[in-house]
């Protein structure tokens, strides 16, 4: 599989003018609950809104330039977000809140974050990121997009959301064939979820001719239950996807249908200019529309200081996206089979097999240990994460970050062997808790063996999951930390997995009553 550099570059360029006009054209109407009848810009010529489904992609470009591709992973970009991002809002604001009292991702976004804000907008609006730097590399747009949704959504369907988007937009840089990129996108999430429910419901309503808007209102009805369908993420994303089928390749019918459902308007529209620029280029866009926005980025939820890099417009995000891909896609060689090559003086060419691969379950066409341990995670909830060394650790603390005096509480450890990176070796692993004053568990301290990969094992390098059954006291405090060492014998690495507990019948209330959140404790 080959890429032209050059093509690939105005796909890139074209993704971001896509979606600084989606936002601004649908920026002012953001919110409205109705059907609208929006026919373009009702915004300055030239100035384009700041929005924060571009401004958190900013922050992202920044963490994996600092850090690299290998081991971005969602505790590290939940220490980029506490030091960059001051957008509070809706699952924002929670999972902020959830971080500054210790509470590590994925439980920053599944704790206090109730049904209907685990399942919105905030994740599957931000995926851009993913798919320019992982070009045709859908699997690994969508390993991206799992750490990255985690931090504020946990394992609800904002995730989901966020993985299909992720997949399609990443195969868009090569597939042009609408149908097939949405086929490769349901691919990468379970069959059952209300994410791909709505998806196929829309695929259904436009090949039995049901009327746009007719389509838009069954998406609603779909997803009722979740906030009344309001904000909720697999209904936007219905909306986006409304647009790019009955607007058949038009870039502004596509964009004013999106808009047109109402709800997340910047958001839909936005995601629909990505997908389509990505998918035709610049040569897409219509002049006009784009001449209106301009190239200027304007951002709004972003605390630069001093460290951040300032980046005013689409062409200079370009220029740093398409400088780090081809090194990013150059450390995955080796570890997997569809690799596209950059090139130049060439044409882009994709096989049949390789757009096979592509439509994929995700999991499936897992090559790399990276991969692996996001799709475990994805399927656990409330599994931390942690590279230690010749092995990742994955603690699960089950029902949550609560617990009750008096009152078991149990975690499971599993620990995965990174033979592709450090060989064919076993390790003997030693784990020990330090726990609170007062706190016991059947096992304090214990050893564990991760063997190595041999052709007559069917589980290659996963060890089973240890259980430990926490007992705290009869009185215990507002908040409490158990400490998870990892350690190897023979080896000088040792990691420190905090595990925060937080006491609901607590005189003094650990959650988040000031004035940017305003929810109720369950």
């Amino acid at each position: 599989m080959k890429l032209n550099y050059e093509a690939y570059k105005d796909k890139v360029r074209a993704c971001w003018i896509g979606k600084n006009i989606g936002g601004t054209l649908g920026g002012p109407f953001e919110g409205v609950r109705k059907k609208l009848d929006v026919k373009g810009f009702v915004t300055e010529k030239g100035e384009p809104l700041p929005n924060d489904d571009l401004d958190l992609q900013l922050v992202w470009l920044h963490a994996i330039e600092k850090e690299g591709p290998k081991h971005l992973t969602a505790d590290v970009l939940g220490d980029y977000w506490l030091s960059f991002i001051t957008m509070y809002a809706g699952e924002y604001s929670i999972a902020r809140k959830n971080m500054e009292l210790g509470i590590m991702p994925p439980l920053s976004g599944e704790t206090d974050n109730n049904w209907y804000l685990k399942h919105s907008n905030g994740a599957w609006i931000r995926t851009e990121v993913w798919a320019t730097l992982f070009p045709a590399q859908p699997d690994m747009a969508v390993r991206y997009a799992i750490e990255d949704a985690k931090v504020d959504h946990g394992n609800g369907e904002g995730t989901y959301a966020a993985m299909f988007v992720a997949a399609l937009e990443s195969a868009a840089f090569v597939v042009s064939d609408l149908r097939k990129l949405i086929e490769i996108g349901l691919a990468k999430i379970p069959y059952d979820c209300r994410m791909a429910r709505t998806v196929r419901l829309i695929l259904d309503c436009y090949d039995k001719g049901v009327p746009a808007m007719d389509a838009r209102d069954a998406i609603l009805q779909e997803n009722a239950d979740i906030g009344d369908g309001w904000f909720s993420a697999p209904s936007n994303v219905g909306y986006a996807t409304l647009g790019l089928l009955y607007g058949e390749g038009d870039f502004k019918k596509s964009m004013l249908l999106a808009v047109n459902c109402g709800d997340d308007t910047d958001c839909t529209a936005g995601t629909v200019g990505s997908v389509l620029g990505i998918m035709y280029g610049t040569a897409g866009i219509p002049k006009d529309w784009e001449e209106y926005i301009g190239d200027k980025i304007v951002t709004c939820s972003i605390n630069q200081g001093t460290a951040f890099p300032f980046v005013g417009s689409c062409t200079a995000l370009t220029e740093k996206v398409v400088k780090l891909a081809p090194m990013f896609t150059y450390q995955m060689k080796g570890a997997f089979a569809k690799v596209p090559d950059f090139v130049c003086g060439e044409d882009t060419q994709v096989t049949e097999s390789d757009i096979e691969y592509f439509a994929l379950p995700y999991g499936q066409s897992e090559e790399s240990e990276e991969m692996a341990v996001s799709v475990m995670t994805v399927r656990t909830p409330n599994t931390i994460v942690k590279n230690c060394g010749a092995v990742y650790a994955l603690v699960t603390v089950h029902g949550g970050p609560y617990a009750t005096a008096g009152a078991e509480k149990r975690l499971s450890i599993m620990f995965q062997n990174r033979l592709k990176a450090f060989g064919q070796q076993p390790h003997n692993m030693k784990v020990s808790l330090i726990l609170p004053e007062g706190w016991s568990a059947n096992a304090e301290e214990f050893d564990v063996f991760v063997g190595q990969w041999w052709n007559l094992t069917e589980n290659t390098y996963n060890t089973l999951p240890v259980e430990i059954v926490l007992t705290p006291p009869e009185k215990i405090a507002a908040q409490s930390r158990i400490l998870v060492l990892i350690e190897e014998y023979g080896r000088h690495h040792v990691e420190a997995i905090p595990v925060k507990l937080v006491n609901r019948l607590s005189e003094k209330p650990y959650l988040y009553e000031d004035k940017f959140c305003d929810y109720e404790r369950k």
